[in-house]
């Protein structure tokens, strides 16, 4: 986790962008999703094919599976397949850790997570390495699994209502009306929602939208894709101009109000598969 959050920030301030990322191509089936996500940077080239199957995890499967090939960039010669849905499960919280580490402040330690599941998993992992992490309260629809996912991390069951004395909070789940009320965060809280790529699902209210600084991977694919953002620029509690590209934001060229809550909505991209494939790939190599 702390070689692919220090390969995502480094991209980022060597020029990648997001922007450039092709679309996702998404194709519904009867049982899901199939997806197709390719990219290129730097020496390198790859494309993910994950299908997403919300009903797998009633059959003991992973809602996301697929598998992700590493390219070389000039060649195009295959160099390495990866487990798609491993990569992925690093890949966003890696991510999220980067947009925390450049939003939220230095002293964040009070952390809710919603869900809990592999994605609430490896955020816990990530923001502990960016945050003093002390404290974790986890929010789940399931008792039985939150407890025991609040054991295995150290914390306690909360509800929603904990964010309201909350630094930091990762929303983990698979919901398409929002979490919690936006007016109880705290001034200082940094947000991040992770759970979704689909216009008509989201995690945060239009409350949480307007009072926040909202950063985003790319400014086309979140107005594309996240139902979190599109939803609030339709109700007018933001508009297009008023978010801020992951890149400038770890770049340092944008700064967040010191005064109100900072929002980042994720989406998945395929540059972050790219960048952590690739950095996997030269690990072994040099091993």
């Amino acid at each position: 986790m702390r070689a692919a959050i220090d390969a995502l920030a480094a991209a980022l301030r060597a020029g990648l962008d997001p922007e450039a990322d092709p679309p996702r191509s998404v194709v519904p089936v009867r049982h899901g999703q199939l997806l197709l996500m390719p990219a290129e940077w730097g020496r390198y080239a790859g494309v993910k094919i994950a299908t997403v199957a919300p009903g797998n995890p009633s059959r003991g499967l992973s809602r996301i599976q697929g598998q992700y090939l590493l390219l070389d960039g000039e060649t195009l010669t295959p160099l390495e397949v990866l487990d798609a849905v491993a990569l992925t499960a690093v890949r966003t919280a890696a991510v999220s850790a980067v947009a925390v580490d450049a939003l939220a402040e230095p002293d964040a330690a009070r952390l809710v997570v919603f869900g809990a599941g592999p994605q609430a998993r490896s955020h816990v992992e990530a923001l502990r390495l960016v945050r003093p992490v002390s404290e974790i309260v986890v929010v789940g629809r399931d008792p039985g699994r939150a407890r025991a996912f609040a054991a295995a991390v150290g914390g306690r069951v909360g509800s929603p209502s904990d964010v309201a004395g909350a630094d930091l909070v990762a929303c983990c789940t698979t919901a398409c009306e929002p979490l919690f009320d936006g007016a109880l965060l705290a001034p200082h809280a940094t947000v991040v929602a992770v759970g979704s790529h689909e216009p008509e699902a989201r995690e945060v209210d239009d409350e949480t939208v307007r009072r926040s600084t909202v950063a985003v991977e790319s400014r086309a694919t979140a107005l594309r894709e996240s139902g979190d953002v599109i939803q609030a620029v339709r109700a007018g509690a933001c508009s297009p101009g008023d978010l801020v590209g992951l890149a400038a934001a770890v770049r340092g060229e944008v700064k967040a109000a010191p005064d109100a809550p900072r929002l980042f909505k994720s989406v998945g991209m395929a540059w972050e598969d790219l960048v952590i494939a690739a950095r996997s790939y030269e690990a072994r190599e040099s091993a």
